[in-house]
């Protein structure tokens, strides 16, 4: 940034004007035709998928729909038609959840308070950008409402904001595309490893030489469930649900979607705990949601995973493992598409979708030697850690590029005000 420093030094030593939003900025008046009309509605994404008119969505097109949430929904010149809009502009929706979005080129907008630069030879607007996304947070407090809220536009508009000269403008907007461009490569290639994994997964794991084709009964020797513990009456006078930290915590499938953030735990006493023994997770377990809208996803837990020291799986849910064969080969051959498809036919197709223990044991399964499938667990495992973990491999590199670019932005945006 040595070159923003000497620009800075040379150009504005002692600080740089603040202006007003309303002052340096147009809104809506160029877009009125496609923001205000009632024709407008007939563009909104969701507007679309629940009528079915998916014509107008394409990704074939050029044309940028550009929704209240940031996503890449195109349509065509064609399709657009009179509601065509062009220019280089700054986005915020008119309803939901704040977010800013910059777009260049011919687009449509729906539910938008589209805004830019008066005079683009003071304000940039891609720098209008980056300077509204550092503001993001007092943005969203001056949202309001029940239900969908609306921003307040007038507190918007009396922002205030640095406009150092344009050539430290520029500056800043380069600094802040590369960060941006390396964020993108950085997903991109992480989008492109996922999509191998789950191929290498699903031809590695649905391989039919050298496999011997076994039941859910014959390979799992533990397949129960927290009812298995006896009577509906009996887990109702030995198990009552405890909001404070109890002896074992009650562990249930949204607990370990959400990596046990969510809060609101739910805990049991030592009683129920032995009454329970069934499912207690104190060894490495595959967990199957068999009932409700998460009915056959799949997890992997061991007792380092979890938070508490002695935990039992709660209600909905199917605990299996496998005292013969590797349970982590067991859990990603369980989430491959084909298993899945298999998993469909005991489903219930009415009412609550759910399955049942019994039919789940007739279900049956290729499995290759146990030395090939600690063979598969360890490559599958490289590649998981690649594209999933957190902690290393590439989400880790996009969340450490994405903390150093707010970082940055916050850096590179913040000027002393020079005096008037």
């Amino acid at each position: 940034m040595n070159r923003l420093d000497e620009l800075i030094a040379e150009l504005c030593p002692d600080g740089v004007q603040f202006k007003r939003l309303w002052e340096v900025t147009t809104w809506d008046k160029r877009f009125n035709s496609v923001e205000n009309t009632k024709q407008t509605k007939i563009i909104k994404y969701n507007y679309f998928l629940a009528n079915n008119l998916k014509p107008l969505i394409t990704e074939r097109g050029t044309i940028k729909i550009l929704t209240t949430n940031i996503s890449n929904i195109y349509t065509t010149e064609e399709l657009a038609g009179d509601k065509l809009s062009e220019g280089e502009v700054v986005a915020i929706p008119w309803g939901g959840n704040p977010n800013v979005q910059y777009y260049k080129g011919k687009f449509l907008t729906s539910d938008n308070r589209i805004a830019t630069s008066s005079d683009t030879n003071i304000l940039d607007n891609k720098y209008l950008y980056y300077v509204m996304q550092n503001l993001i947070v007092e943005i969203g407090s001056f949202y309001r409402g029940s239900g969908i809220k609306h921003p307040n536009m007038s507190k918007v508009l009396d922002l205030r904001i640095p406009i150092p000269p344009l050539y430290v403008q520029s500056e800043i907007v380069r600094i802040l595309d590369n960060f941006t461009e390396l964020t993108t490569e950085l997903t991109t290639e992480l989008t492109t490893r996922k999509k191998q994994y789950e191929h290498y997964m699903e031809q590695i794991l649905n391989s039919k030489y050298n496999v011997s084709i076994k039941t859910f009964g014959e390979i799992f020797s533990t397949v129960t469930d927290y009812v298995a513990a006896g009577s509906f009456a009996g887990i109702a006078e030995n198990v009552s649900y405890k909001s404070e930290p109890d002896f074992a915590q009650l562990v249930r499938t949204m607990d370990i979607k959400s990596s046990f953030t969510k809060g609101s735990n739910v805990y049991v006493d030592e009683n129920a705990f032995k009454f329970l023994w069934r499912v207690n997770l104190n060894k490495e377990s595959i967990i199957m949601p068999n009932i409700g809208v998460n009915c056959g996803e799949v997890y992997f837990v061991t007792p380092q995973d979890l938070p508490y020291d002695n935990n039992v799986l709660g209600p909905n849910a199917i605990l299996l493992r496998s005292e013969e064969y590797n349970n982590k080969y067991l859990f990603y051959l369980l989430k491959t598409n084909t298993f899945q498809r298999t998993l469909k036919i005991i489903i219930s197709p009415g009412g609550q979708t759910k399955f049942n223990k019994t039919e789940l044991k007739k279900l049956k399964l290729s499995i290759p030697s146990l030395e090939e499938q600690n063979r598969i667990v360890e490559l599958l495992d490289r590649f998981d850690t690649l594209c999933n973990d957190i902690n290393s491999g590439l989400p880790a590199e996009i969340e450490a590029r994405r903390k150093q670019y707010e970082y940055y932005r916050d850096k590179l945006l913040t000027f002393k005000e020079a005096s008037a």
